[in-house]
């Protein structure tokens, strides 16, 4: 049985996932306690929901079913794989992009 503290923070970095209210709920949350943990998978998730809309954006343009249906399961990978290590209570980061998103929002919790 886990403590009800959640000491990591697990349940907090799971939520940074969410969509965007899971970020800023998270971050919020997170601001008196602290956790590294709940801040690492605030900027991972920050980064990949924005890098999404983005990227979704120029996407929606084409009229190509096979770069659409690329361009979701990329993404979809690597959100599974970021709740997956938040569920774990490790602060690795998301392939190919996730240092990327830890430099760009340090400014963004401790670390």
């Amino acid at each position: 049985m886990k403590d009800s503290n959640n000491t990591k923070g697990e349940t907090l970095a799971i939520v940074s996932y969410l969509w965007l209210f899971g970020v800023i709920i998270a971050y919020f949350m997170n601001k008196e306690k602290n956790k590294p943990l709940v801040y690492f998978h605030v900027r991972q998730s920050l980064g990949l929901w924005l890098s999404m809309w983005i990227i979704g954006l120029i996407i929606s343009n084409f009229d190509v079913a096979s770069l659409r249906l690329s361009f979701w399961i990329f993404f979809g990978v690597l959100f599974f794989y970021g709740i997956a290590t938040a569920i774990a209570g490790k602060m690795t980061t998301v392939p190919i992009v996730g240092k990327f998103y830890q430099n760009i929002f340090k400014s963004l919790g401790g670390n």
